[in-house]
């Protein structure tokens, strides 16, 4: 891409195809882009796709001084006067992806959804996803993939995770029905960029090691794997990275209690998605796999209500099944989806 034009028009071709086809944007739809001074040009692309829909669109901008605690009063009375057009509210969330900001981050979902707005959110997110990364995704493609591979976990009881880098941990996740970013409906979250499958696991039913080999929610890659010892759902002990990512993680696992309580089941499937360090993305990414601690009151069966959610990325899962009944299959091998028989 030569100009800065092409590039803007790249944004705006591609953001008006996540609006349209991920959260049913146009004619009659009020869209609110919430935006910050580094993602700014996103933020305007994403304003600039919601007009060529033919929606109502605004762009509200942070304050540049950070973190943000709370969100902003402004922010959340505008929000409010917006709850008339609920069924017809689509919010996006174009938002730097600061690891301090997450209490910030849940709460604004929480009053999005709350107003039964179609939500799309990108902490982090970057031009390089939106001209030439996961955001040139074929939706019909990854939504069918994503449908396919969901089926396969009806009736499942719990899952057997390992890795070539150590991981190895059981989860239940008994009725805790797993989720995708595309189509995303009233009242509900998804990323963007999208490429992922989720679902809450068990909160007190997550039992082994979790290492993390990839990259960390808005702490960026791992130097040095990370180990984390889980036991009845909760983190007990965190070993190995580097003294100043463990004092870091301290004092984001410190804002509640429980921050430390297992969140999330997550597993990439994008191929447009890159291991840049940037968790908004590396998540989506094929042949890895990632389990959150804290908040997960957004997906089926979740009772995690903490103020923060923290994501932790791993490469090469292998993922076995187990069904009520006691039958077992292998979904994942090495990171690749094993065919159905």
């Amino acid at each position: 891409m030569n100009t800065s034009e092409e590039r803007r028009q790249t944004m705006i071709d591609n953001a008006a195809r996540a609006l349209e086809e991920l959260l049913r944007a146009g004619p009659g739809c009020k869209v609110l882009v919430v935006a910050d001074p580094p993602t700014l040009t996103v933020g305007r692309a994403f304003r600039d796709a919601a007009v060529r829909l033919g929606a109502a669109a605004s762009l509200y901008e942070l304050p540049a001084e950070r973190p943000i605690r709370a969100v902003p009063p402004a922010l959340g009375e505008l929000l409010e006067s917006l709850r008339p057009a609920a069924p017809h509210l689509v919010c996006v969330n174009v938002v730097a992806g600061i690891a301090e900001e997450a209490p910030m981050r849940v709460a604004l979902l929480d009053l999005q959804m709350s107003l039964g707005a179609r939500v799309g959110h990108a902490p982090g997110i970057d031009e390089a996803m939106m001209t030439t990364g996961p955001m040139n995704a074929d939706y019909a493609a990854l939504a069918a993939a994503a449908d396919a591979l969901m089926r396969r976990f009806d009736g499942a009881d719990r899952v057997r995770l390992t890795s070539p880098g150590g991981t190895s941990l059981t989860l239940g996740i008994r009725d805790r029905g797993f989720q995708s970013d595309f189509g995303i409906p009233n009242g509900a979250m998804g990323n963007l960029p999208a490429g992922e499958i989720w679902c809450a696991p068990v909160e007190d039913a997550a039992d082994g090691i979790l290492v993390c080999d990839g990259s960390i929610g808005g702490l960026g890659r791992m130097e040095q794997p990370l180990r984390i010892e889980v036991e009845r759902g909760r983190i007990r002990r965190i070993e190995g990275g580097t003294p100043e990512l463990l004092r870091k993680l301290d004092e984001l696992l410190d804002v509640d209690e429980p921050a430390r309580v297992i969140g999330e089941l997550g597993i990439g499937l994008n191929p447009g998605a890159r291991i840049t360090g940037n968790l908004l993305e590396d998540e989506k990414a094929c042949r890895t796999a990632h389990l959150a601690f804290g908040y997960n009151l957004d997906m089926p069966g979740g009772r995690n209500g903490s103020k923060t959610h923290r994501d932790f990325l791993f490469h090469q899962p292998t993922l076995e099944v187990e069904y009520a009944g006691g039958r077992r299959h292998v979904l994942l091998a090495g990171g690749a989806v094993v065919p159905e028989k």
